[in-house]
């Protein structure tokens, strides 16, 4: 019989990043991850090489949490754009 491995590369701590899903021992959340692969269409492997520490695994796990959880990674990017605007605006 197989055995099931479990490797836990994406956490939900309220006490890093305000709960946001992160890579497993880093700051480093996964809408971050996200924005390098989707907007700046970067690959795996040059984010990798742009976050010394992070690993291949991490990364592609953070991509895959991405488009399990899209709704809510999307939300989260909106939030920070909203706030990023706001925070302009009143600069100004």
């Amino acid at each position: 019989m197989a055995k099931a491995i479990k490797q836990v590369h994406i956490v939900k701590n309220e006490g890093i990043c305000g709960g946001q899903p992160c890579i497993a021992g880093t700051r480093i959340k996964v809408q971050h991850i996200v924005l390098e692969y989707e907007r700046l269409g970067w690959i795996p492997d040059q984010i990798c090489d742009a976050h010394p520490g992070l690993t291949l695994a991490g990364i592609h796990a953070a991509i895959t949490y991405y488009y399990d959880h899209k709704n809510e990674i999307d939300s989260a990017i909106q939030k920070d754009e909203e706030f990023v605007s706001r925070l302009r605006r009143s600069l100004c």
